[in-house]
This record gives C-alpha cells, sequence and structure tokens, in this order.
C-alpha cells in the first residue's frame, strides 16, 4: 500500500496527557487531505496474576461513559521512565502491587483512527500488596477474579473497556496458550 505524505503538521490543543493535531497530507492521487488525530506518548495495562491464579482488577468511575469500569491496572506513559518502570509504576499507583516477575506479551493501538497511541500490555506476578497511591482525582476499588470470572464479567458486558478485553486476548493467547 502506497504511504501517505505529511505535508504538513498542527497543534489544536495541547493538555498534559495527549495533543490534538491536525495534518495535512498527500494521497495517493495527489489530492490533499486533513486528518484530525490525538496523539499520545502510548500507554501500557498490567494483568497481574495473583498465586492463588486470581486476578486483580481495579473498578474506576469513567466520566465520559458516565458509569463504574472494572479494568486491569493501567494508564498513560510518563517520558521520565522506561515503558517496563511506566508499567511498575501504574500497577504500585493503582492496584498497590509490587511485581518480582514482569514480561511484556504484546501492544496494540487502541483506536487506530483516532489516535497514534500503542498501549503496551504487561503480565505481573511474584506480587506484594502495598498501599495504592492514585493520582490526585482517581479513586480505585481493588477486586480480585479468577479467569471463568473474568470471562463471565465479559460475557455480561459488566467488563466493558476495550484495552482490557484487548490485553485479556493478550494474554489468551502468549500466557496462557488457547
Amino acid at each position: 500500500m502506497t504511504k501517505f505524505d505529511t505535508i504538513k503538521q498542527e497543534i489544536i490543543h495541547a493538555n498534559p496527557y495527549w495533543v490534538y493535531r491536525k495534518n495535512e497530507y498527500l494521497m495517493p492521487n495527489n489530492k490533499v487531505g486533513d486528518y484530525f488525530f490525538v496523539e499520545t506518548p502510548g500507554s501500557v495495562f498490567i494483568i497481574p496474576r495473583l498465586k492463588d491464579g486470581n486476578f486483580v482488577l481495579v473498578k474506576q468511575f469513567r466520566y465520559l461513559n458516565s458509569k463504574p469500569s472494572i479494568e486491569f491496572p493501567g494508564g498513560g506513559i510518563k517520558s521520565a521512565y522506561s515503558i517496563e518502570d511506566n508499567a511498575k509504576c501504574e500497577l504500585k499507583e493503582e492496584a498497590g502491587l509490587i511485581t518480582g516477575k514482569i514480561k511484556k506479551i504484546g501492544e496494540f493501538n487502541p483506536l487506530n483512527g483516532v489516535t497514534n497511541e500503542i498501549c503496551h500490555v504487561f503480565f505481573a506476578e511474584e506480587l506484594s500488596f502495598e498501599d495504592n497511591k492514585p493520582d490526585a482525582g482517581e479513586e480505585f476499588s481493588i477486586l480480585k477474579f479468577n479467569e471463568m470470572e473474568i470471562d463471565s464479567l465479559i460475557k455480561s458486558g459488566e467488563l466493558w473497556d476495550g484495552m482490557t478485553l484487548a490485553a485479556w486476548s493478550l494474554y489468551k493467547l502468549c500466557i496462557k496458550g488457547v
């Protein structure tokens, strides 16, 4: 496929979490097009499995959907740290977990028509609990589920977060081998 050439880049809005951009690009038919998108430094999601086989998820209120969401711990990448260190920080911040063993199992783009974000997914074991330290404005309930319970939450629609669904698929393929 033909790659589009960028002609011009413009920042429409920037905040501490992402940048909204407008790019002009040259299409294969030599016409100029506008593309509006969200640019982020990326994100991390962590699937933490306890010694007893249960998984730790967090429940938080999602403003845009006006309802609570059950999710694996995760968040935006902070550039001062490596991707793996970002994952460890998010795991502690949201779930209060310290990991002795962490492995990257894959990555994906959560919404490739809207953002260039890449979400890096990690599997964590050898876990110990400490107090979680959420960012200002964040509030989490820490939940534990076994694999069948997670699958049931997905099937019932109670677990609806797209990034958690994608991360769970990577776990099933890369760790469990389904």
